[in-house]
């Protein structure tokens, strides 16, 4: 289990205990934390779940896939550090930090 603390687009932080397995974007979601949209449910296809990992955290997580990479491309406002949370598979971390981007933008 690895504590993920979520900032979130209005400035306030939230922080929950995500069960090894599941993603950063399950968090989100089974927590109600708002930004994190996940249309798709985490398959990888929608991108609606886009996330920016701080320094910090960019070594906890495998580099992303082609595919993952493709639909980050192509997101208004992706940054080189930008992921998607689906893709973000908790194994063995103690804690990791995301900024959950503004889907308004």
């Amino acid at each position: 289990m690895a504590h993920v603390v979520y900032h979130l687009p209005d400035g306030t932080v939230s922080a929950v205990n995500v069960p090894t397995g599941q993603s950063v974007m399950d968090g989100s979601v089974r927590n109600n934390l708002p930004g994190i949209v996940a249309e798709c449910g985490g398959c990888c296809s929608c991108a609606t779940c886009h996330v920016l990992l701080p320094e910090s955290s960019a070594g906890l997580f495998p580099e992303p896939t082609d595919e993952e990479a493709e639909l980050v491309e192509f997101l208004d406002g992706a940054q080189p550090n930008s992921r998607l949370s689906c893709q973000l598979i908790i194994e063995d971390q103690d804690e990791v930090h995301v900024e959950v981007v503004d889907s308004n933008l």
